[in-house]
């Protein structure tokens, strides 16, 4: 239905074209400076390369920060966008995806940095990273990312161990809450989930970003930046989904978790995700990361398993608790870890169905599919123009594997789903109410209400 009535209503999508908008400054300033700091991550390591691979390493770092450099250049210069070349399962859907932009954007012009989507010449950034990876074995496995991630999980670990420490307290007597209790819990740990998509890298084009105090200490005064919090249609929308399980408690089948960064953001899903599963509200977690590295401090299998076990690692009696319940949960099948190769493409989502159908049909066993952080609303939303009024419902543009919910702290100029004349109030009490972390959503969809 929502694709019907926008099909000939549809805005275009942000570009770098308008001088001086954030996407123009994104690709004129932001990725640069990231392409900059791969280079220098790659460089540093050398030492490295050299003793594990020797001469052969070097070579393989010259070589890609070779390539990495050109591709700098190929940015700042505006030059077209070129096809992948290293033959990975994605390559000829990338390519495919830039003939499907020339087609868009006719034959006047070729596809090129500040011409074209930002969404598209974004993602196709960090692809480009990896295949200057990929194509210069032995270091073709080197994250260039890995460093900050890990820097920004051990400088949030207080409040890790804050998070595990409120979470074990709750597990004692979860059997005894009642539902409105549980509906507290339930907002409050979805709340320190959208929360802790502030801690983004990319964002901060990898400058220091962690987490340092508790974050359930500052949730009442976060309250009021929350724009949309559909918290309650979600609620009920898990509650509906209860059946009775094997032993005959009642409990949703599934909620599917689309990850976005590591660190302490990870941490903070992982904790609802125990939540979700202790309080018997749902049987299973899946949980969906990167196939690659991805936007600086994007989940990666890697990172997935290794925030675990350094969580089982910790020396905090209940941090550790925590990694080892997480560890047997993935061991006993209730969470379960998978990545796609669309998540790194730059398809907005209402292209999944058909580029996808497999991942589409995946989703589709979900009672409910939450998905982490800007990029995955960009995507939703197609990362276009929409006027702040639009619905929710209307910018996605007929996706709906099931119900599912955003939960975005914002950071890039695309936001629907706002009360009339909200958006110009924002304005003009804080100009960049869009593009500072400062403010987020909880936004909601039900593909089964329409």
């Amino acid at each position: 239905m929502a694709a019907d009535q926008t099909m000939h209503g549809v805005p275009p999508s942000l570009s770098a074209r308008v001088v001086g908008s954030f996407a123009y400054l994104t690709v004129r300033d932001r990725l640069p400076t990231i392409l900059t700091k791969v280079i220098d991550t790659i460089h540093r390591n050398k030492n490295k390369f050299f003793e594990e691979y020797g001469e052969e390493g070097i070579q393989a770092e010259k070589q890609a920060i070779s390539l990495l450099s050109k591709l700098r250049n190929e940015l700042q210069t505006d030059k077209p966008v070129l096809a992948l070349t290293d033959g990975l399962v994605d390559t000829e859907p990338w390519n495919q995806y830039l003939h499907r932009q020339q087609r868009l954007q006719g034959d006047q012009e070729p596809v090129s940095w500040f011409k074209s989507p930002w969404l598209y010449v974004e993602c196709y950034m960090y692809r480009r990273i990896h295949e200057a990876l990929l194509l210069n074995p032995p270091i073709s496995d080197f994250d260039v990312f890995n460093e900050g991630k890990t820097q920004s999980f051990f400088e949030s670990s207080q409040a890790v161990m804050a998070l595990c420490t409120y979470l074990e307290g709750i597990k004692k007597n979860v059997e005894e809450l009642s539902e409105s209790q549980l509906f507290e819990l339930f907002s409050k740990l979805v709340q320190v989930s959208l929360w802790g998509n502030k801690c983004d890298l990319s964002i901060s084009a990898g400058q220091e970003n962690s987490q340092k105090a508790s974050p359930l200490d500052s949730l009442n005064s976060l309250q009021t930046f929350i724009l949309v919090d559909d918290t309650k249609r979600v609620w009920s929308t898990l509650l509906s989904a209860q059946k009775l399980g094997q032993s005959g408690k009642t409990t949703a089948d599934r909620v599917d978790i689309v990850l976005d960064n590591a660190g302490f953001e990870l941490v903070t899903d992982l904790v609802l995700a125990d939540f979700l599963v202790s309080s018997g509200l749902a049987r299973q977690i899946h949980f969906h990361g990167k196939t690659i590295p991805w936007f600086v401090s994007d989940v990666t299998a890697k990172d997935f398993q290794w925030t675990i076990r350094q969580t089982m690692a910790s020396n905090h009696k209940w941090g550790s608790k925590c990694g080892v319940q997480w560890q047997g949960y993935l061991k006993d099948g209730l969470w379960r870890y998978h990545d796609h190769p669309f998540w790194t493409q730059p398809h907005e989502f209402c292209d999944m169905a058909p580029d996808a159908p497999d991942l589409y049909a995946t989703l589709q066993g979900a009672d409910l599919v939450l998905f982490k952080g800007d990029l995955n609303y960009r995507k939703l939303t197609g990362d276009r123009d929409w006027e702040h009024t639009v619905s929710f419902d209307t910018a996605l543009r007929g996706f709906g594997p099931a119900p599912l919910c955003s939960l975005r702290t914002l950071k890039a100029n695309v936001q629907v789903g706002l009360q009339p004349g909200q958006g110009e109030k924002l304005t003009s009490q804080d100009p960049s109410w869009m593009t500072n972390g400062k403010y987020a959503v909880i936004q909601f969809h039900n593909p089964k209400s329409d």
